[in-house]
């Protein structure tokens, strides 16, 4: 328990401080969701809402954990994750097309799913 804790902990100061996109879009897609959430309770309900936000997150969390396994938890380049090595420390230069692609399919049939099962 310790280590996923431990593992947690990293991937969350990654993303809090890597520079692939400014601060402020980090902010700004928390709010694009829960503003989108918000709308999709008010038009579908809660149980749609809870099921598309629960599939959104595990389709999501698997995308992150694919990354997380082939870039060597941040540290080696793959795909659209590129890293290059800057002052002797490895730093995160982009990451794109590829991995945005799997969040806007994962929104997709998160929305499939909800409304078709919901």
């Amino acid at each position: 328990m310790a280590r996923l804790l431990k593992e947690i902990k990293d991937d969350a100061n990654f993303i809090k401080s890597h520079t692939l996109q400014p601060r402020w879009y980090k902010k700004l897609k928390v709010f694009i969701l829960l503003g989108f959430l918000i709308a999709y309770y008010y038009l579908n309900g809660i149980q749609k809402t809870i099921l598309f936000f629960t599939l959104f997150f595990l389709l999501s969390f698997l995308v992150h954990m694919v990354y997380r396994i082939k870039t060597d938890t941040w540290k080696r380049s793959w795909l659209d994750f590129v890293v290059v090595e800057e002052n002797g420390e490895i730093k995160a230069k982009s990451i794109g097309k590829f991995y945005y692609a799997a969040i806007i399919i994962n929104t997709f049939i998160s929305f499939l799913v909800s409304q078709l099962f919901g």
